[in-house]
């Protein structure tokens, strides 16, 4: 399996903002090297003629197998950033949300795979470690977006 790189074509996505406690679930971004580089919302690419809500209703029960109701407005943003040394651009909807169906647990890791095959590990992170940048919060400009928002204050 060929690790992922960045597609050389703007992308629209959609990723899921899910606290618990003043925590929020995230997956693992891991360098080719195993090194773990940060961390990301979960959700993925809109696909041509589907709505934003759609797509982050499919990616919910694709990686996890659960159906979510978003909670509130959305936020856009633009990513353009490098990752192992190849650009990438990428317009990003993001989304308070909360799980309809399923729990995941608090203190484990939960592991899903990819459309690509690509295995992943999600866990809960704190948002007090996440916005002092330890790790590294991906997509690039959703710190800025979480302080500027009243999302925070409502984790």
């Amino acid at each position: 399996m060929n690790p992922w790189r960045p597609p050389p074509v703007i992308q629209p996505k959609v990723i899921g903002l899910l606290f618990q406690e003043r925590h929020l679930f995230a997956y693992e971004v891991r360098s080719a090297t195993g090194q773990l580089d940060g961390v990301r919302p979960l959700g993925g690419t809109i696909h041509f003629g589907e709505t934003r809500e759609a797509a982050l209703h499919r990616e919910f029960a694709e990686e996890l197998g659960a159906r979510i109701e978003t909670l509130g407005g959305w936020t856009a943003f633009e990513n353009i950033f490098l990752f192992e040394g190849q650009p990438g651009h990428e317009y990003l909807f993001a989304a308070p949300i909360r799980l309809l169906d399923r729990e995941l647990p608090f203190h484990e890791a939960v592991t899903f795979t990819e459309s690509n095959g690509e295995h992943c590990l999600a866990r809960w992170f704190p948002l007090d470690r996440l916005i002092a940048g330890e790790p590294a919060l991906y997509p690039n400009g959703l710190r800025d977006a979480l302080l500027a928002s009243d999302l925070l204050d409502e984790a």
